[in-house]
């Protein structure tokens, strides 16, 4: 099953509301991307935005299955979500 652009900015926005509760794992967001607390809300409309988010917590299984769970979404969610969004594409090299 794919995600249309609306599902998966949901589930990014979903994504990115777990993050901004999660004490610990918010600093490392924002010290790897370098936004700031208010570029969150100013971003949050943003599909390109809520893909770096989705990118971000794809870094770590124990991120995307601690987010999965809390919602009770799938694990592979993410993933789709992401193809959804803009550079989400499978590129092909072959």
């Amino acid at each position: 099953m794919s995600f249309s652009s609306d599902t998966a900015e949901t589930l990014a926005l979903q994504a990115l509301g777990w993050l901004v509760t999660n004490d610990e794992l918010l600093p490392v967001f924002l010290g790897a991307t370098g936004a700031g607390e208010d570029e969150l809300r100013a971003r949050a409309a943003d599909p390109v935005f809520l893909a770096a988010v989705l990118d971000f917590l794809m870094m770590d299984d124990a991120w995307v299955m601690a987010f999965c769970d809390s919602v009770q979404t799938p694990y592979d969610s993410l993933m789709k979500a992401r193809a959804a969004l803009p550079g989400g594409a499978q590129i092909n090299w072959t």
